[in-house]
């Protein structure tokens, strides 16, 4: 399919079935998690992973740095110049970049596990449960880690679908895994993890086969300009990459207040409205995913009649998504708790009103995700990065602190007035952002 002269809007949803459906089911491997540890050991399960959610965080997001960063670069060489050797120069900089990152990444969670989970938010009663689950997990973030990187050129290399088929195999194992260790074998959170891993591994292994393919265009070769090129990928993918440890951040934050100001019920349910707000971004992921290797080439070509109709698709999948899951949350707030955990009494009195509150964030988080993919792709990575930092650092965090000064239960208004505000932002960029282009006829 060639993206610079195909049907736009069959492009984009082409596109879109498979990003969406890569994005999703990856956010379904914690989700999954989440749901089976919360049957299995109840609000403490729930609230052991709220613990580790930051672990994922800090994985996925060294994945999405080199994936969306190494493949940005990738198709802007591709749509202006075509130089091959450049090409699968940027590919082959790209895969030794995110091994070095895994293996870093791997020395860290061996180093220094227990100090970071007590830094997420564990509790002497709670460490244990957290490490059990990492027990695997640990030993395989470098697979993690290059399943974003893979699915990313892969996506950038016209073979989206294998990226899709590759995610979803993963999901059924981990789903599947996840039941057998779990339940069956009583392995509880260790099994959990070591699902979560197999079905990663599988993903790998899957997306492999592309190499195997004639319409393969993705070679190792020796690598040039080694720095420069890193830096390049690194600025490239740096917001995709904040936004995804924004969360880390958040959630570290987040569980450091309740454990303040409220108690571990209030922590079970944030682990709850946590996972919701993860698969919504990772639903706004699949839309950026989409947009990405269309827009780069378009952009680099200088096709800007193309980016304006491709940006009224992203905008009318964006309202829609942000309305079902914000009118999900509102109307049935329990039923996603008792998906989640077998909850306690207690659990069920204060998690319809915590979860209605952050819902109310779900109207503008797809937006916001997606106009970091938007950004980058037009090479402004420096609005990305305003957007992402006021996201996950400067107004997050300042909100945080202040508004439980207030009165305990204002902390769940912190995220969804931080998304409203970037929400602004945005909009003035994307205005800007359009005025500056010509649209050629």
């Amino acid at each position: 399919m060639d993206l610079l002269k195909s049907d736009i809007k069959k492009t984009y949803l082409r596109y879109l079935i498979t990003s969406f459906g890569s994005a999703i089911i990856t956010s379904i491997y914690g989700l999954v998690d989440m749901a089976m540890i919360g049957q299995y050991y109840g609000p403490k399960g729930s609230s052991a992973m709220a613990v580790v959610a930051p672990v994922w965080n800090l994985i996925y997001s060294l994945g999405l740095l080199v994936g969306i960063g190494g493949s940005i670069v990738y198709s802007h060489i591709k749509g202006s110049i075509c130089d091959t050797k450049k090409q699968n120069s940027t590919f082959t900089i790209s895969i030794i970049y995110g091994l070095v990152l895994g293996v870093l990444a791997l020395i860290l969670m061996w180093t220094l596990e227990e100090p970071l989970l007590y830094l997420f938010g564990a509790t002497d009663d709670l460490l244990p449960l957290a490490k059990e689950y990492l027990t695997m997990v640990k030993y395989c973030v470098p697979v993690f880690i290059f399943t974003q990187i893979l699915s990313s050129f892969l996506r950038n290399d016209s073979d989206p679908l294998l990226a899709t088929i590759s995610v979803v195999i993963g999901g059924v194992f981990n789903i599947f895994g996840d039941w057998f260790l779990i339940f069956f074998l009583d392995l509880g959170a260790v099994g959990a993890g070591a699902a979560t891993s197999i079905g990663a591994i599988v993903s790998v292994l899957i997306m492999l086969t592309h190499f195997l393919k004639k319409s393969n265009n993705l070679k190792l070769t020796k690598p040039v300009d080694v720095l420069k090129n890193i830096k390049l990928i690194t600025s490239s993918g740096f917001a995709s990459f904040f936004v995804d440890i924004s969360m880390g951040i958040l959630t570290l934050v987040f569980n450091q207040q309740i454990g303040k100001y409220l108690n571990d019920n209030c922590l079970a349910v944030y682990g709850i409205a946590i996972n919701i707000s993860t698969f919504v971004q990772c639903c706004a992921y699949g839309i950026g995913q989409a947009t990405q290797p269309i827009l780069s080439q378009n952009y680099a070509a200088k096709k800007y009649d193309r980016i304006k109709k491709l940006f009224k698709y992203n905008l009318v999948t964006v309202f829609v998504l942000s309305v079902i899951w914000t009118t999900l949350a509102m109307a049935i707030p329990n039923g996603f708790v008792k998906i989640f955990m077998k909850p306690t009494p207690e659990v069920l009195k204060i998690a319809p009103s915590i979860i209605r509150i952050y819902s109310i964030a779900f109207l503008f988080i797809p937006l916001n995700v997606y106009s970091t993919y938007f950004f980058q792709s037009v090479l402004k990575p420096k609005t990305s990065f305003v957007a992402s930092i006021a996201r996950g650092l400067v107004v997050s965090c300042a909100l945080l602190y202040i508004l439980p000064l207030i009165e305990a239960n204002t902390i769940w208004f912190s995220i969804p007035l931080t998304e409203v505000i970037v929400s602004i932002y945005v909009t003035i960029m994307f205005i800007k952002t359009f005025k500056d282009i010509k649209v050629t006829k």
